[in-house]
């Protein structure tokens, strides 16, 4: 199996310069393969441009600015190109689906933060002074740059990135390990209800509370971009110190957030999958979930609406968003899979209207947001344990209708 790691790397002053250089070359080297892409289909021929054309031109764009791209891993610059590659190959999938297609866009040096390198030992070596007691990681370019290898790692480490989050640069590695051993079997099996109230709801009748993290970040972020605003808008060659120093402290408060949901996602997930053996979820939409609502023209009044609800969903659209439901759910799947576990989706419609105990299903059985009151049997009990109720129970009738 594949797994990733990812580690704190800590650069010297003149490192982290080289780094950001590679970044930015990197980016040059995308927005130009893309402007050659619209160039060609712009065209009265039409032409297409492919990942096979552009990476044969490596070579002479390296021969041509030996200063900049030439510096860097020749993979590396493939793999740039092939990200383009399938960027534009997702693009033209959603044309031919009928979604909204979103061409690939232009990026700017400080929102391009990740330059991949295809094998380890091709302009990058995992451990590259194993003779050291601190582990190291060298990148053509920029040296051998230290590691904060918080954790044993297993494997054979087979391709390695390099990631810029705010100040701070990391390295992801995926690394190729044996199968592991599933955890032994419990017996237990469970429905989950996931929600906003309580981030979690089992089929037990226990209940994981939603620890609400942007919600309290919330004063501070909001402090900390009312006084970015006070800046005019500049490039970051532009910016002041006190400048960078406010685009700073908005980024750390988000990292700070961003990582408060993963831990909060990693520990919950893995209390369910070494508690069941078989776990079901809700198969949630949540693109669709937290669709804004589509204005209402007023008939008799053209060019003007009628209220549709839409100051009313954003906030729930917010709260869905921060309670990281997909996150959550890619998190227990890698998880259940690595231990041997089965997790199962399920329609979710009317699990909350469904009465457990009679099957009766009616809109009037949840009278409020967490009251079940069956209309029919008289059956009462919190609507988000009656929802992972029938959760479960469907999942164990799919489960029983496709055996493995």
């Amino acid at each position: 199996m594949i797994r990733a790691y990812k580690f704190l790397m800590r650069p010297t002053v003149r490192q982290a310069q080289a780094l950001a250089e590679m970044l930015r070359d990197h980016c040059s080297l995308y927005n130009a393969a893309l402007q050659e892409r619209r160039d060609a289909w712009r065209h009265a021929s039409k032409t297409s441009v492919t990942y096979g054309m552009q990476s044969a031109q490596l070579k002479e764009i390296r021969a041509f600015d030996p200063e900049r791209q030439g510096r860097w891993s020749f993979s590396s610059q493939q793999a740039t190109l092939r990200r383009l590659d399938k960027a534009f190959a997702a693009f033209f999938r959603r044309v031919k689906a009928g979604e909204t297609p979103g061409c690939p866009r232009f990026r700017g040096v400080n929102r391009f933060d990740t330059v991949d390198f295809p094998k380890d030992g091709d302009g990058c070596r995992w451990n590259s002074t194993p003779h050291d007691a601190t582990t190291r990681v060298r990148f053509q370019g920029v040296g051998h740059v230290k590691v904060n290898q918080h954790r044993a790692m297993a494997g054979r480490v087979r391709t390695l990135s390099v990631k810029r989050e705010g100040r701070k640069w990391f390295v992801v590695l995926s690394v190729e390990q044996e199968q592991p051993e599933p955890l032994p079997a419990t017996g237990s099996m469970v429905g989950i209800d996931l929600g906003i109230a309580n981030f979690l709801a089992d089929s037990n009748g226990d209940f994981v509370p939603n620890p609400r993290h942007g919600r309290k970040a919330a004063a501070k972020l909001a402090a900390a971009q009312q006084a970015l605003s006070r800046f005019p808008r500049r490039k970051a060659t532009g910016r002041t110190a006190n400048h960078q120093r406010a685009v700073d402290k908005v980024a750390r408060l988000h990292g700070k957030v961003r990582r408060q949901r993963l831990d909060h996602a990693h520990k919950t997930a893995l209390g369910l999958v070494r508690a069941h053996d078989v776990i079901a979820h809700e198969d949630l939409k949540i693109r669709n979930m937290s669709k804004t609502p589509a204005p209402k023209p007023d008939p008799g009044r053209p060019g003007t609406f009628l209220p549709n609800g839409a100051a009313a969903k954003a906030g729930l659209n917010k709260s869905i968003n921060e309670a990281g439901w997909g996150v959550f759910l890619t998190i227990l799947h890698a998880k259940a899979e690595s231990a041997g576990r089965e997790v199962i989706a399920v329609d979710p419609r009317n699990t909350s209207r469904t009465c457990p105990e009679c099957g009766h299903t009616a809109k009037e059985n949840r009278p409020t947001q967490e009251k079940f009151h069956c209309v029919a049997c008289g059956h009462t009990a919190h609507a988000d344990t009656v929802a992972a109720t029938n959760v479960l129970r469907a999942g164990l009738v799919r489960r029983n209708a496709n055996p493995a």
